[in-house]
């Protein structure tokens, strides 16, 4: 019996995937959307292939969950390795069954039966996908019996197709931002000051007074949840602003404070776990090791703030949101608003950038309130503020390792614990509401227990499990239920503290060896793939050549690397850099080398790789979230520094070791950790000054100078 997909057997219905249009298009339907990654070219080049069109041939829907289906969240870099595999399977399959049909209407064996451009060909005669649509019944199925065409035979996949939605996004009304509906008004929504559940009170007349300024149609005060509706969006943003100020907030018990170095997490009560163990026989060990790392809360902070429309055609609910998963949010709002998941129609509009877990849920469900409450449908877009100091952030992390070597200079152990809060909070993952709505209205939701999700896949233990073979390792996890700011999925979860921490401890371990690390590394691997990218990216950037001298006076040179598998199951890379350090640190040269198996779109990949590549080396030089004892105090551009563009390595390569037979990985957040690791150990390098705790900030680097 053939084993489908679970993508697959969660939406067994064909025509769910694909059909054929009045006009002879083929749409195709995918649950994964996109978030600006490229997958809707990926996905477009193996549907393409499958069916034997040409991509212009395609109308391509991603995320509408009145017609497409439910594939989760596109999340965990799974959209290609998952999600457009299960994409292949049902393509194959639909191409099969119309050239079934081919053959009887043009009375030939199958096996004689020619596609090419979406044309079915055989005793000269040929037919098109429209010609046998009336024949050829999708609503049925999927058995899993047709397979997928061989790497060999495929014309689009590998190939580097041009993105069709940068068009539309370069130069028209490409984001959800730029969308009308005929009617609607425009709303924001009143943020208590701080992040803890407030009720507001207003001065007799005061709410009377609001509603009559220019242009407001609703204002509606749902315990701490306020929102304003308006006919234009200057006059919703004034509107709120005047609610703001009138508003009188009830005192928030105080948040706790923490330390630059997070050390305080270690402090507070932890929900502990082994999540790996193994014991073997070891050496005597000689030489002892131990250091602490850490990384601080980090934000989203995308460019475009979240957006959503909403509109009720009685009680039957349409939004549109950038989020990243339609169904999850279906799910959200109907059990928020007691109707049935089918009252809920959501379908996924480009948002400006998403990293994971941001706003754009949040500003579903406040569209949606809205939109109720006022009889029309609602533009609801959040203030940068609100973005920054409500959208959830990516856990503090504090790592320690504890690990021993024996006289050869190899591991004989190694301990690893993890300090971590929650790094899944997602709407629609649980029956009971999470979005930030139902917490601040009357009554508010109750918290619900935090948890994160087991390995492999992992939260706050994410790569944890180090890739080398050790004979002895314990990996421990100690999750922490109460974040003073509330936490969620951001790109790489875990890995980027974990793999900061272990690509750090394996430099420091290589000099406490006397080893050079590229050679520490090598003699502590077994995997044949994540050699390869090793020796590659060292090769590719000269490791054992003498390093260049550096080009700023008064500056030091150092080059680092890092490696990692994401995940343990998705693409292997490797980075090398090179910094040079002085009153800041700069980054001179980049080199990466991903083994991601198939490639589909090898532009697409890079465009993956070099954009996590800078936002790793933004996170890991600049980015920290500030907050005090009454939430988060980051609410501005001006509180939340990021790499500039004149900051930018000046150089970065990627190089991809491609095989089509093999199946496609991950690669999306690959890269986060290995890059940290690389611009670290690179500065320890230059300075012989280790600095294990993040931003690498040039605040933090003159602390550390000085002792």
């Amino acid at each position: 019996m053939t084993t489908l997909p679970a993508d697959i057997t969660n939406n067994p219905r064909l025509s769910r995937w694909v059909r054929v249009a009045a006009d002879g298009m083929v749409e195709v339907d995918a649950g994964k959307v996109e978030l600006g990654q490229g997958l809707a070219t990926t996905q477009l080049q193996i549907a393409a292939d499958e069916l034997d069109l040409a991509p212009g041939q395609i109308r391509l829907r991603l995320g509408d969950t009145a017609h497409g289906p439910d594939q989760g969240l596109t999340a965990g870099s799974l959209s290609t390795e998952v999600g457009a595999m299960a994409l292949r399977r049902v393509c194959a399959e639909v191409r099969a069954l119309f050239v079934l049909a081919a053959a009887a209407r043009l009375d030939v064996p199958v096996s004689e039966v020619e596609v090419a451009l979406g044309r079915f060909s055989g005793a000269g005669r040929s037919l098109s996908y429209a010609d046998l649509a009336a024949v050829v019944d999708l609503d049925r199925a999927a058995t899993g019996d047709a397979t997928p065409k061989p790497a060999a035979e495929r014309r689009i996949a590998g190939q580097s197709l041009p993105r069709p939605d940068l068009q539309r996004k370069l130069f028209g009304a490409g984001f959800i931002h730029d969308l009308e509906w005929p009617g609607m008004l425009h709303g924001r929504v009143v943020r208590p000051p701080s992040c803890a559940t407030q009720r507001p009170q207003f001065d007799d007349g005061a709410l009377q007074a609001l509603r009559a300024l220019p242009g407001v149609h609703t204002l509606q005060v749902d315990g701490g949840w306020i929102g304003v509706a308006a006919e234009r969006e200057e006059q919703a943003i004034a509107a709120a602003e005047a609610v703001q100020r009138a508003a009188r907030w009830s005192a928030a018990a105080p948040r706790p404070t923490g330390d630059d170095a997070q050390r305080w997490l270690r402090t507070l009560p932890a929900e502990a776990s082994t999540v790996d163990e193994r014991r073997g026989d070891t050496m005597p060990a000689v030489q002892h090791f131990e250091a602490d790392y850490s990384r601080p809360f980090l934000a989203h902070a995308s460019i475009g703030t979240s957006c959503a429309l909403a509109r009720w055609d009685g009680e039957q609910l349409t939004v549109c949101s950038h989020t990243q998963g339609v169904f999850t949010l279906r799910r959200e709002l109907a059990g928020l608003f007691g109707i049935a998941p089918d009252g809920v129609t959501v379908r996924h509009a480009d948002g400006a950038g998403c990293y994971g877990h941001n706003g754009a849920d949040d500003a579903a469900v406040d569209a949606a309130l809205l939109a109720r409450a006022a009889g029309r449908p609602v533009r609801l877009q959040w203030s940068r503020e609100d973005e920054l100091a409500w959208s959830p952030v990516g856990s503090a992390m504090s790592v320690r390792i504890v690990a021993a070597l024996d006289a050869r200079g190899r591991i004989v152990d190694w301990q690893h614990d993890t300090w971590s809060f929650s790094h899944v909070q997602r709407p629609g993952l649980t029956p009971e509401p999470s979005c930030l709505a139902s917490a601040l209205r009357d009554p508010p939701a109750a918290p619900r227990p935090l948890r994160d999700f087991p390995l492999p896949a992992g939260g706050g233990q994410r790569n944890a499990v180090p890739v080398y073979a050790l004979p002895a390792r314990r990996i421990g996890y100690r999750l922490l239920p109460a974040p003073p700011l509330r936490t969620s999925a951001l790109r790489a979860l875990g890995a980027y503290a974990n793999v900061f921490a272990i690509e750090s401890a394996m430099d420091e371990l290589a000099a406490l060896a006397g080893q050079d690390p590229l050679d520490f590394r090598l003699a502590h691997l077994d995997d044949a793939r994540a050699i390869a990218v090793l020796q590659v990216v060292a090769d590719h950037a000269g490791w054992r050549a003498p390093r260049p001298p550096a080009r700023r006076a008064g500056a030091l040179r150092g080059r680092g690397m890092g490696l990692a598998r994401y995940k343990n199951s998705g693409a292997w890379c490797a980075v090398v850099i090179e910094a040079e350090v002085a009153e800041r640190l700069w980054l001179e040269r980049v080199w990466v080398v991903v083994d991601a198996g198939e490639v589909v779109n090898p532009d697409g990949l890079v465009n993956q790789i070099e954009g996590g590549v800078l936002q790793a080396a933004s996170w890991t030089l600049k980015e920290a979230v500030t907050w005090g004892p009454q939430g988060s105090t980051t609410r501005s551009w001006a509180d939340y520094p990021m790499l500039g563009f004149d900051e930018l390595p000046r150089t970065l390569q990627v190089k991809l070791l491609t095989d089509p037979q093999q199946p496609p990985l991950g690669v999306g957040e690959c890269a986060a950790g290995p890059t940290a690791a690389a611009i670290a150990n690179a500065l320890a390098d230059a300075l012989g000054l280790r600095v294990r705790d993040l931003p690498l900030s040039a605040e933090r680097l003159a602390r550390a100078a000085g002792g």
